[in-house]
């Protein structure tokens, strides 16, 4: 008994994890997403923690020289060394939303 009961939590344990943890990654919901979570996820590596740069420019003062349109299609074109597509769909969007208001 105390092996079917290990098995079913187990089992419920891994769908339950499986399921969860946001959006999909071709664009999530883009109500529930979290723009800062998805930066901190796909671009804080190149762009640094607080938007100050590393390999990538600086971005904490981007929504002063770009629009939220220009910076959706940086995300979806890729610029210099930054590949394309590294968001896609809704979550592109909120993170463009999230960053044009960085002035």
């Amino acid at each position: 008994m105390k092996k079917k009961l290990l098995a079913l939590l187990m089992g419920t344990s891994l769908a339950l994890a499986a399921c969860g943890g946001g959006g999909d990654e071709a664009g999530g919901d883009k109500a529930g997403a979290d723009p800062e979570k998805l930066f901190n996820q796909k671009c804080s590596s190149c762009h640094g923690g607080n938007l100050e740069g590393g390999v990538g420019p600086k971005l904490s003062d981007v929504g002063s020289r770009l629009s939220q349109d220009e910076i959706e299609s940086v995300i979806a074109n890729g610029q210099g060394s930054m590949p394309p597509k590294l968001l896609e769909g809704d979550d592109a969007s909120a993170v463009a939303e999230w960053l044009a208001n960085k002035k």
